[in-house]
């Protein structure tokens, strides 16, 4: 069965007609032409398929399009940058060396936009100590690992990805282990 969607991706509202089966990251890349996000696992395990949808971190291999219709999609190549350059956080991925082969990136980005999002609502995670539900989650090496956990690099750029989010985060230089 066919239904038609609407969705703002990266700003710009499209259109289509899907199955009702297909999973957002397959309507992006195949019938949008948008190829930031990538098909690694197909299974929600790896993340690189990760997108804000509506401004929260999704695997979008897992999403069925129909049940986003009228959302806002953004990828890693949407992401707002202060006067046309990069975003703070692809400056930052870049200026750190957080990539390698580069495949896991754009989801590395989104996930890392959405995990600084969320700590600065004050969302725990299962390494954030009890504290203050109004007060910002303090981003030390481990709770930012914690909430990149759901992100592989296979090339292993983890330390260079912790420190570009760490720049971006604006926090010290603490790392527990």
């Amino acid at each position: 069965m066919d239904a038609h969607v609407t969705l703002r991706v990266d700003g710009e509202e499209r259109s289509l007609t899907v199955d009702t089966r297909t999973s957002l990251l397959d309507a992006l890349r195949d019938r949008l032409g948008v190829t930031s996000p990538k098909k690694g696992c197909d299974h929600g395990q790896c993340g690189s398929c990760t997108v804000l949808l509506d401004g929260r971190r999704v695997v979008s291999c897992l999403a069925l399009t129909v049940s986003h219709d009228g959302a806002e999609v953004t990828t890693a190549a949407g992401l707002p940058g202060p006067d046309g350059r990069l975003h703070p956080l692809q400056q930052a991925f870049w200026d750190h060396d957080a990539f390698q082969c580069g495949y896991c990136t754009p989801g590395q980005i989104c996930s890392a936009a959405g995990m600084l999002e969320e700590a600065d609502a004050g969302r725990p995670s299962h390494a954030t100590a009890d504290l203050d539900p109004a007060a910002r989650t303090p981003l030390t090496d481990d709770e930012i690992r914690e909430r990149m956990s759901g992100n592989i690099c296979r090339c292993g750029a983890y330390v260079n990805i912790v420190a570009a989010i760490r720049e971006v985060g604006d926090v010290s230089e603490v790392t527990e282990r």
